[in-house]
């Protein structure tokens, strides 16, 4: 079996699709098709899920944002989430699940549903001990920010990210001030309270339990963007997502953002966050 698999979920169950061998990433998957909404996370323990409920429920969300009358068989996707992921030959996968536009006729199925795995091979420890730096991607913007579509994901994609010196790029809105990351949420700490866009940014999974836990902690938050010309007045900040948790941001642009390493506060709520997530994992069904 291949690191990439695509299936169509329908009524008998899953069915595998042809994956290229030249395929690295999931937004190469949909080349041809007409592109919807999605959600993306990761496994643990071979099959297991954190929140998948939410993800479930926001791209339901997603398709009543568009002006879809499209009723999600989540009883068949859970199934499909749940046969997939077991029969992943790699104990932990990325994983992304798609309503399409159109039903994927092409493959002579009336199905909108696709799920994707990819081998996850972890997060390195060093951008947790070390922290990463991020950029900017001014030109870039959600059409719809509380819908989490799949033309956006192909968007980002003109924005190199990944690197030593450009881990990540944050989206900024007319005013200047910081919304999200391309693919993640975004929070500046400042005086031992958290700050974060409340507004024009994706209903983060990961975000929402992170703020919870912050109540747990006692630690103050705020739904108010960081701008830009806050930075330099920022302790700590991070990012966050599914796949990568709370993940410590050192440098923005050419600004270091405190001392320049992973303060107290980012570590204190990632290590609660682990813990959260160790209790808190299931199977799709």
């Amino acid at each position: 079996m291949s690191d990439i698999c695509l299936y169509v979920v329908e009524r008998e169950g899953i069915r595998p699709l042809p994956v290229s061998p030249y395929v690295t990433a999931f937004y190469q998957l949909y080349d041809g098709m007409k592109l919807g909404v999605y959600s993306a996370l990761r496994t643990y323990q071979q099959n297991k899920f954190l929140w998948l409920d939410d993800h479930i429920q926001r791209m339901v969300r997603s398709m009543e944002l568009l002006g879809w009358r499209y009723e999600l068989d989540e009883a068949g996707l859970r199934r499909g989430l749940h046969q997939a992921t077991s029969a992943y030959p790699f104990a932990e996968a990325r994983v992304r699940f798609d309503v399409l536009a159109e039903p994927l006729r092409q493959y002579d199925s009336e199905s909108r549903v696709l799920i994707a795995l990819m081998r996850f091979a972890g997060i390195p420890a060093h951008t947790y001990t070390d922290g990463v730096k991020v950029d900017f991607a001014e030109a870039l913007h959600r059409v719809t920010p509380l819908a989490k579509t799949a033309d956006f994901a192909a968007a980002r994609q003109a924005y190199t990210i990944g690197t030593e010196d450009v881990y990540e790029r944050l989206l900024l809105d007319h005013e200047g001030r910081i919304l999200e990351c391309t693919s993640a949420n975004f929070l500046g700490m400042r005086d031992g309270a958290v700050y974060t866009a409340g507004e024009g940014v994706l209903e983060g999974i990961t975000l929402k339990i992170i703020l919870s836990l912050l109540d747990d902690l006692h630690i103050p938050w705020h739904l108010q963007p960081v701008h830009v010309d806050q930075i330099p007045a920022l302790d700590e900040a991070a990012l966050c997502s599914s796949s990568r948790a709370l993940m410590p941001i050192v440098q923005i642009g050419q600004q270091m953002v405190g001392n320049g390493r992973p303060g107290p506060v980012t570590q204190r709520i990632l290590a609660v966050y682990n813990d959260f997530v160790a209790r808190e994992v299931k199977t799709a069904v």
